[in-house]
């Protein structure tokens, strides 16, 4: 149990880190992918983005 908590919350880690990089190739700006403003601060649901670079993550873990 402690070991997929660690590895999840090294990947938010990793996304959030990666969010500018990932923008220039159009994650985060998909059909499905939520930006609003509360409490004075930008919010991002990125759903879809998730989704297609968890397929992506898939297929590159089949092939190794």
């Amino acid at each position: 149990m402690i070991r997929w908590l660690i590895v999840v919350v090294l990947a938010l880690v990793l996304m959030s880190g990666l969010t500018a990089w990932l923008r220039r190739f159009g994650f985060g700006r998909l059909p499905g992918d939520f930006e609003f403003r509360a409490f004075g601060r930008e919010w991002q649901l990125p759903i879809s983005s998730t989704l297609v670079l968890s397929m992506i993550a898939a297929l590159v873990a089949r092939f190794v």
